[in-house]
């Protein structure tokens, strides 16, 4: 069978389960689904939840908005959706930071795995590692010698982002102690790089494609599990002998904890389809994601050794949010 039809047979087998007439029901005719999305407009994670939302709002014929509640590194929008109604009208985006946020912040006013429910896993974006165009590193293995013999300064998008966990990781693995330098945002971060104020930067992808395009930094290695079609002669790092910096930010969308069975396998089939239209999926390649579709209880698995994993890298590295 086709991957696509793999996914789908197997949400659809909960297909039987009691409650499904109440699923059939929802959503409701005049009603409106709220699609939180705890960052700014404009990012990646927003621009991926509004093609879905899109696509939604066409099949089920209801209106999906957007709602943009950025703040507290992504805790404000998801604090929101996990104390809403659980009537299958209030959908959240996240991202790997949220898997790491459940070890930055214990103190959060909401619980992850506990008060919001995974409905399925989107896309993915894997990092990669940028130098200045006039960097005397060359390539990755070069990065390897430089790291050791002296302390390169690493930007990122602020404490607890894919970029510092990734630099983390890399340190980990190396055995070396960059010096992490926090923006607001990567944007910002790319400005400086690209002017040589910072020596490197594990980068989301799409925030630095476009650079690498035009000659203005270098890509060293990708760290995902295959090179990228947009840049096929960059190595990925296991390739270039580091084997384990494998990170990919994704995005994904969850529905309030206590959300009945019937409405979150009806959302997650619904989902799954739209990831594997032929726009979503040309439109999502075109900003250097990879779709990867997962359904509720194979999102929920990986949601879990996502939170397991990065708690772990935080833990060693001293990360702390401030």
């Amino acid at each position: 069978m086709k991957r696509r039809d793999l996914v789908l047979a197997g949400t659809a087998a909960m297909a039987g389960l009691p409650g499904m007439s109440f699923a059939q029901e929802f959503p409701r005719a005049g009603a409106n689904i709220k699609y939180v999305v705890p960052f700014p407009p404009g990012g990646l994670t927003d621009m991926m939840a509004r093609m879905v939302g899109q696509k939604l709002s066409e099949s089920w014929k209801v209106p999906v908005t957007v709602d943009n509640r950025a703040g507290a590194n992504g805790q404000l929008g998801a604090d929101a959706v996990a104390k809403a109604p659980a009537d299958g009208y209030t959908m959240l985006a996240i991202t790997l930071t949220h898997a790491a946020n459940v070890a930055l912040f214990p103190q959060a006013s909401y619980n992850l795995m506990r008060d919001l429910r995974p409905l399925a896993l989107l896309a993915s974006s894997p990092m990669l590692i940028v130098v200045p165009a006039n960097s005397p590193i060359k390539d990755f293995k070069d990065l390897l010698a430089v790291s050791k013999s002296r302390q390169l300064n690493a930007g990122s998008s602020g404490n607890g982002t894919p970029p510092h966990l990734t630099m983390a990781l890399f340190n980990d693995l190396n055995k070396t102690k960059m010096t992490h330098v926090p923006y607001r945002g990567g944007a910002p971060s790319m400005v400086d790089l690209i002017g040589g104020q910072l020596d490197i930067i594990f980068s989301n992808f799409p925030e630095s494609i476009a650079h690498v395009k035009s000659g203005k930094l270098r890509a060293l290695a990708i760290c995902s599990l295959g090179r990228n079609p947009m840049v096929p002669d960059v190595p990925t790092a296991f390739e270039s002998g580091m084997n384990g910096l494998f990170v990919e930010n994704w995005t994904a969308a969850m529905l309030p904890g206590k959300t009945p069975d019937a409405i979150v396998e009806k959302y997650s089939r619904e989902v799954i389809k739209i990831m594997f239209s032929r726009d979503i999926e040309e439109k999502a390649n075109q900003q250097g994601f990879r779709i990867s579709p997962k359904g509720s209880d194979e999102f929920a698995r990986f949601l879990k050794s996502e939170v397991d994993r990065w708690s772990r890298i935080i833990k060693t590295a001293k990360i702390t949010a401030t």
